[in-house]
């Protein structure tokens, strides 16, 4: 089946539950046995839930992976990835990434003795010489929060895997529809998927889909040791949400695109980070790994923090939140949000200044946010 089919249709049979259309909310925290040491396909909903295989066999078969599985946040999915190492595992991770990443690499996991060593991804030679001091993971973003750098994915994980180096690829920005990381080569897709796999705005969670049997077995081993699982009320949520996903993604990357291209032409911005535009320094890669840009970006603008206080205070159609790949469109201030959690030494040697704005462009008419963009940027 194709894309569009499978998000309606995949991981779930309506026979397998009385004729359901929709996958029911298995509100349960216990299943009975059939017999005396005769348990059902279900035990315990921390154990498996079928509300949650539901949502599990739909994203893995989105990502083309072996076994997926959902969690209770997008960093419960990072957390319980993360514990597939020990003390003293070196993990080379991109070096601009989303501030929660970074927080419970460096203040939960060093503290366990698990190094990340920060690269630039983009440069192979130092990918080389990372792998070859010892590294059992590298960590991608492609697109990256909030700077969106592309990292070649395929080149990566062809690297990495010389080096016998697992490669997990955070595949949130894009979604499966737009990119697919297990076929470029990675070994585990990562979602935030309280972004755009749900897209509503309604509930947090996460997902780990694996491309080898062997290492969704050791992912499903720790989701159920730790607990890390997401309810089902919370994967029901983002089963619907997945069923509009392809039209969603089409709608915020035009949508986008159109607003990305009238901001590159506006005096008061000096920059403009969306992978779509021909400006882009990695536009052909863009072109080459994904189908579509999503509907996230960056841009920079002219006269730093004060105008993008100004901004930020004169918007009526854009929300000022955090979070991104809702209906609604969001804009944010990096610096002070986002990654607040970063020390300014590290946003500045990350590329995140004061003069930064994300915005996560939703469904609504796009006239209307160019109008709410061009009268804050007036004001």
């Amino acid at each position: 089946m194709n894309f569009k089919t499978l998000a309606i249709h995949a991981g779930y049979s309506p026979q397998e539950h009385f004729g359901a259309v929709m996958p029911p909310i298995y509100q349960t925290s216990t299943f009975a046995f059939r017999g005396v040491g005769a348990p059902g396909p279900f035990d315990y909903s921390r154990s498996g839930n079928p509300t949650r295989k539901a949502l599990e066999s739909c994203l893995a078969l989105l990502e083309g992976g072996t076994a997926g599985f959902v969690f209770a946040t997008g960093m419960a999915a990072e957390a319980t990835f993360l514990m597939l190492f020990a003390a003293g595992d070196n993990i080379i991770v991109h070096d601009d990434l989303y501030g929660g990443t970074y927080r419970v690499l460096e203040t939960v996991f060093a503290n366990k003795q698990i190094h990340a060593h920060y690269v630039d991804l983009r440069q192979t030679e130092k990918l080389r010489s990372a792998l070859v001091a010892g590294a059992k993971a590298v960590w991608i973003e492609s697109p990256t929060n909030p700077l969106m750098n592309l990292v070649d994915i395929r080149a990566v994980s062809e690297l990495a895997h010389q080096f016998g180096a697992v490669v997990i690829c955070d595949n949130t920005f894009l979604s499966p529809y737009f990119q697919r990381p297990l076929e470029l080569g990675a070994d585990v897709v990562m979602h935030s998927t309280t972004k755009y796999i749900n897209g509503h705005s309604d509930v947090v969670g996460g997902a780990l889909i694996a491309k080898d049997s062997a290492l969704a077995e050791k992912i499903g081993y720790l989701q159920n040791a730790m607990g890390t699982c997401a309810g089902p009320q919370d994967c029901f949520l983002v089963l619907r949400g997945v069923k509009t996903l392809p039209l969603r993604m089409e709608e915020h990357n035009r949508n986008a695109l159109a607003i990305a291209r009238w901001l590159e032409k506006h005096p008061q911005v000096s920059a403009v980070l969306h992978p779509g535009l021909e400006s882009h320094p990695q536009h052909e890669l863009a072109l080459r790994q994904s189908s579509g840009f999503g509907g996230t970006f960056s841009f920079r603008l002219r006269g730093g923090e004060d105008a993008v206080k100004g901004l930020l205070g004169n918007c009526h159609v854009f929300t000022l939140a955090e979070s991104l790949g809702g209906v609604e469109s969001l804009i944010e201030h990096p610096t002070t949000m986002t990654h607040a959690s970063l020390s300014r030494e590290v946003q500045l040697r990350m590329g995140i200044t004061p003069d930064l704005i994300r915005i996560s462009v939703g469904l609504e008419d796009v006239r209307d946010l160019i109008a709410d963009l061009e009268s804050a940027l007036g004001a």
